[in-house]
């Protein structure tokens, strides 16, 4: 009999990502100091030059400098609370970012909207394992985190179901762990999944 372990569950977990359409990278190879770095330091969490290609792809007719100003936005949230960061990015999600653009001497709003809903495909579907964040000197890597243009909006936390410590509530308690240590993470958090098998 194979023994099953946490990182098959893992490897299993991100082929049938990949199956669905995400496109697979090792987090340790876009670390600051990876082969291919996609984050200025282990605190940013935004993979911002996906993110602004995504907005650019999205939001096509919107000037460059309105949809800087929404990646400025966003990158804003850093409110002391997690669950108002959590909320304020949630609007910005789903109703879009307001922007103001200047065109012959006349002010208009306009939205600059993160993702495509309507064309999925316009998107940039990420499947990262072992991600390292450090937030005040804590060190956390959760197992698994899907990236929507950029954007970290889901964390999955994986445990062995052979393991008889290994239950939902252990998973559950890890991303409670996650959420205070590494708080910044949580922000852009749409989705947490807890998996013990």
């Amino acid at each position: 009999m194979t023994k099953i372990t946490e990182s098959a569950i893992e490897k299993f977990t991100i082929e049938l990502l990949e199956k669905s359409g995400y496109h697979y990278i090792y987090g340790p190879t876009i670390a600051p100091d990876g082969e291919t770095p996609e984050r200025e330091s282990f605190e940013d969490v935004l993979l911002i030059e996906r993110l602004r290609k995504a907005i650019g792809r999205i939001n096509p007719t919107v000037p460059q400098d309105c949809r800087e100003d929404a990646v400025k936005q966003i990158q804003r949230l850093i409110s002391p609370e997690l669950i108002a960061n959590n909320e304020a990015f949630h609007r910005l999600l789903t109703e879009g970012i307001k922007v103001t653009i200047q065109k012959a001497g006349r002010s208009r709003g306009d939205l600059v909207w993160l993702v495509d809903f309507k064309n999925p495909e316009n998107n940039d579907f990420l499947v990262v394992n072992q991600f390292t964040v450090i937030e005040n000197n804590v060190n956390k890597h959760p197992d698994v985190i899907l990236f929507i243009n950029g954007l970290p909006l889901v964390v999955i936390e994986l445990k062995n179901p052979v393991d008889e410590n290994a239950t939902v509530k252990s998973a559950f308690r890890q991303l409670q762990t996650y959420k205070q240590a590494i708080a910044g993470l949580f922000t852009f958090n749409a989705f947490e999944a807890h998996r013990t098998q």
